[in-house]
């Protein structure tokens, strides 16, 4: 989608701000915990974008392909492998036609890519078929029914943003996917989007756990 090609060069900025640091940190947690990953384990990462989970996967020693349908983010996922050295592939690609034979990983992994999925069933069946019997499949996405979800649907933001596009999803909707193969499900950042910046923390993020619903969810399932 040519929109995605737009906001590249200026995708990863965001997470370099103490509040994107914090954001990353929390959901790559709770995807690390969930996602089970051990050393030469083939990796499809769907939505990779400029390739930041692509990269954090191979260097805990996994294979990966990283996919996307913007040309422009998966040149900077090039780049930023390239400079570290890390032999991963990155190919333009729907998730709903994958080009890869049945079978074909020990895992599907995607962050931050559901949100613009508009038929996440066949988008999952597709992850399933191209992972091993007893494989992985896990998605992480904006939950529609958190205060994140409430700020990316909101005017002007939505119009004027790549969330015009977005189909924001619920925890439930996610477990009810493919319920018979679920496994596991989790959420996290229950801070909200406009947080002071000096109450970030770990600290706060514990406590607003107990009240809020998390703005990130995670499904993952098994084949």
């Amino acid at each position: 989608m040519a929109v995605f090609d737009k906001i590249a060069d200026s995708y990863d900025g965001w997470y370099s701000t103490k509040l994107g640091s914090f954001v990353d940190k929390v959901e790559t947690e709770l995807a690390f915990g969930m996602f089970k990953i051990y050393p030469g384990m083939k990796v499809l990462d769907v939505g990779c974008g400029t390739g930041n989970f692509s990269i954090k996967l191979a260097k805990q020693g996994c294979r990966v392909i990283g996919i996307d349908i913007s040309d422009e983010m998966l040149d900077i996922a090039r780049a930023k492998a390239k400079e570290l050295k890390l032999d991963i592939e990155f190919y333009n690609m729907d998730v709903y036609d994958l080009q890869f034979e049945k079978g074909s990983f020990q895992g599907a992994f995607s962050m931050a890519a559901f949100e613009f999925i508009e038929r996440p069933r066949a988008a999952l069946d597709e992850m399933m078929r191209v992972v091993e019997d007893g494989g992985q499949v896990f998605i992480g996405t904006i939950s529609g029914d958190s205060k994140w979800g409430e700020l990316y649907s909101s005017e002007p933001l939505k119009s004027s943003s790549v969330f015009q596009y977005a189909c924001f999803k619920t925890l439930e909707d996610l477990r009810q996917l493919r319920p018979e193969k679920l496994t596991n499900s989790g959420q996290c950042l229950f801070i909200p989007p406009y947080i002071d910046e000096d109450k970030i923390s770990i600290e706060t993020e514990n406590l607003l756990s107990k009240a809020e619903k998390g703005g990130y969810i995670c499904a993952l399932w098994r084949k």
